[in-house]
């Protein structure tokens, strides 16, 4: 019999798929969480292989028929491990959210001490937050970044771990512009009897490309997401010592995921394998660069940068020097007409709400991977500062999107 959309296809999704298409190769698309990932990764991932269950793990599954599935996912287990560094991996989590719960209940019991990034400095929500489930099952205690220099101060972070005297403490974060390094982190850990989780779901690809320091040596479980700067499909992952690796296969299956996603976890693969080749140092090296051109850019148009710049691929940009009226929420909307994508942000101590934000987040793995430089960076200051300065004047907002779509004619995403 055939499928229905064989007789009568469906063009309305496909349509609206197009249109998607449409929008992120003549835009800028520079939300720090996002990237273009390759073809090859789009073939893997709407292969025939979403066909398959696969509950279970390689050579120990609860359906049949899955001896080629078990192939691919472990290969996909040996890349990432060779990539990284790490005794132990799991592929499965769908995200990073995933891999955060499923390390945390791989080595904690309800109610135990961790110590966390808060959310409005730079943390994620599964960092403790409290409209999270990490923040409802185990006690979080929070660090900050210091009001002066807006960085993580770890003399905070150590007298909070020897007050309360965490089980675990989580090194990670969304928002933060600057080098996150594993090994003090670890020193303090250490002192106070704690185990050490590090979040790498921003800076995984930066990690592999050796631009960022590799956590595996110092974290008992790193975490992070295939997407963003790995440039992968969207998933998590979770690395281990081996003495963690029974505890984490059994808290993503069965505890909190069934069957996996062997399309995706194909995807990762690939991913994996295109992360180990020298020509993902180089593009790494171009995301970083990129971000610090960007920011002297902004600067230069009067806006303030969170920390006074950026070591990685993204940036928390305070709206208020440059006009004070003007809010992450508007801002968003005003440069989404624009053709320029990016996402409000709070800033550290934010006086506005978090879904109104005195901030931006923009970042640079995109603009990257389309072959964009320094010079375009300045380009690209330019168009933000003129789309907000003259976010009133529906004409020059249509002249930026215009401009927009000749930078991106020159850079092309995909043929």
């Amino acid at each position: 019999m055939p499928f229905p959309s064989d007789t009568t296809p469906d063009t309305e999704v496909f349509d609206l798929i197009d249109r998607e298409v449409e929008r992120q190769c003549t835009g800028l698309q520079l939300i720090a969480s996002e990237n273009f990932t390759s073809p090859a990764v789009m073939k893997a991932v709407g292969s025939a292989l979403t066909n398959k269950y696969a509950e279970g793990y390689p050579g120990k599954r609860y359906y049949g028929g899955n001896a080629i599935v078990d192939e691919i996912e472990a290969l996909a287990i040996a890349r990432v491990k060779s990539l990284f560094g790490a005794e132990h991996a799991n592929v499965q989590p769908h995200s990073g959210a995933n891999a955060n719960m499923c390390a945390y209940q791989a080595v904690l019991d309800p109610g135990d001490t961790v110590l966390g990034l808060s959310l409005d400095h730079g943390g994620h929500l599964t960092h403790g937050s409290p409209v999270n489930v990490s923040g409802k099952l185990y006690h979080f205690v929070a660090y900050k970044v210091t009001p002066g220099d807006e960085r993580i101060d770890m003399e905070q972070v150590r007298d909070l771990a020897i007050e309360h005297r965490p089980k675990l403490i989580v090194a990670g974060t969304t928002s933060y512009p600057r080098r996150l390094d594993p090994e003090p982190f670890k020193a303090i850990a250490d002192e106070v009897g704690a185990m050490l989780m590090f979040d790498a779901a921003h800076i995984a690809g930066l990690i592999a490309g050796g631009v960022a320091p590799n956590p595996v040596p110092y974290a008992d479980i790193v975490t992070f997401t295939t997407h963003k700067t790995l440039r992968g499909p969207r998933g998590g992952c979770i690395l281990a010592k081996a003495e963690h690796a029974a505890a984490i296969d059994k808290a993503v299956f069965p505890g909190w995921q069934g069957g996996p996603l062997e399309h995706v976890i194909a995807g990762k693969a690939v991913a994996f394998f295109e992360a180990s080749q020298p020509s993902f140092r180089a593009y790494a090296g171009q995301v970083v660069a990129n971000a610090s051109a960007l920011a002297e850019a902004l600067v230069l148009h009067g806006f303030r940068l969170v920390s006074g710049g950026t070591d990685n691929h993204l940036m928390v940009v305070d709206l208020r020097p440059f006009d004070a009226d003007l809010t992450g929420k508007q801002a968003q909307a005003v440069l989404d007409v624009a053709g320029i994508t990016l996402n409000k942000n709070t800033i550290p101590d934010d006086p506005r709400s978090p879904f109104v934000t005195s901030g931006v987040r923009i970042g640079t793995p995109s603009v990257t991977t389309q072959g964009m430089g320094a010079a375009e960076m300045g380009e690209i200051a330019g168009l933000i500062a003129r789309a907000l300065r003259q976010r009133a004047d529906d004409g020059e907002l249509a002249r930026v999107r215009a401009d927009v779509n000749v930078l991106c004619s020159r850079f092309p995403a995909y043929s």
